[in-house]
């Protein structure tokens, strides 16, 4: 178990203001371009809410992980896009406005969606044989992510709209900050659980990596089967495939209080940078050679 009111109270504090950088980066403009063709922001909304929580759930009953290690890649899959999609989007050459659009939907979205998936992968798997099963509560889940997802993109979008020179500042400092907070999360895990780490890992590596193939596989097909353009679906599998790590530590750390759900958060942070630059370099080549055949 956590018992540190760094993480308790700074993992929170920290997410808000990650989640304030996210709205700094935002205009109207992007809204309205994105909803004028709204097919690519329906499809890839469903393949973030609904689908890669269904296919972790699948893993976890082919690979047969602890139960920890199965909660918590259900709470990893259920967890939103971050300012990291956005800008491994604007690195691949895709869609930047639509990765921004997908990253504030499902931010809002998988406030209601991430107690409601955490809870049954609890009851799947943790609560079998339990005399007082682990619950996610819900209604104060949905009123913490709130204020932490919603009120502080509210106020990026509006110090975007009000204070330009102000928000290009701010949108720099947040996603160095982003980074600094996921790398020290990480090793105070490292730390807590250094006794398991490496039975976690073993457990938790296979299923993370299946994870975020799975999930950039699965953006790929729901674009191409959604009948949107090369371009757009690779934005969607970037999406799908780049989560909010800080997110999935906050609920596993802050809310359930278990450092060994908190692991496949961790290990999947960790990874997903490099099939990240992988998707940046594949969306870089491809877009070379669309316009040389152009």
């Amino acid at each position: 178990m956590i018992d540190n009111p760094l993480i308790e109270t700074g993992l929170p504090i920290a997410l808000m203001i990650i989640m304030a950088g996210m709205g700094l980066t935002l205009t109207v403009a992007d809204f309205r371009r994105v909803f004028t063709f709204p097919r690519a922001m329906l499809v890839g909304t469903a393949a973030q809410i609904a689908l890669i929580p269904l296919l972790a759930f699948g893993l976890v009953e082919l690979l047969g992980p602890s139960p920890a290690i199965a909660v918590g890649l259900v709470i990893i899959a259920a967890c939103p896009g971050g300012t990291t999609s956005n800008v491994f989007t604007f690195l691949a050459g895709g869609n930047v406005a639509l990765s921004i659009v997908l990253t504030v939907i499902a931010s809002l979205v998988t406030i209601l969606t991430i107690p409601l998936f955490a809870n049954i992968a609890l009851d799947l798997y943790a609560n079998t044989d339990a005399d007082a099963p682990v619950r996610l509560p819900l209604v104060d889940t949905v009123v913490q992510l709130a204020v932490i997802v919603v009120i502080p993109v509210a106020l990026g979008l509006f110090v975007r709209a009000r204070f330009e020179e102000v928000a290009a500042w701010g949108e720099r400092f947040v996603s160095v900050f982003g980074l600094v907070v996921l790398g020290a999360i990480i090793a105070a895990i490292v730390f807590q659980t250094r006794d398991q780490m490496w039975t976690l890992l073993s457990q938790a590596g296979p299923s993370a990596v299946a994870l975020n193939v799975g999930g950039i596989t699965l953006g790929f097909l729901s674009g191409y089967l959604g009948g949107i353009s090369r371009r757009d679906a690779l934005t969607i599998a970037i999406e799908v495939g780049i989560k909010n790590g800080t997110i999935g530590l906050m609920v596993t750390l802050s809310l359930l209080n278990d450092a060994e759900m908190a692991v496949p958060s961790a290990v999947y942070g960790v990874l997903m940078f490099a099939f990240g630059g992988l998707l940046a370099v594949y969306g870089r080549r491809t877009r070379g050679r669309d316009e040389a055949g152009a």
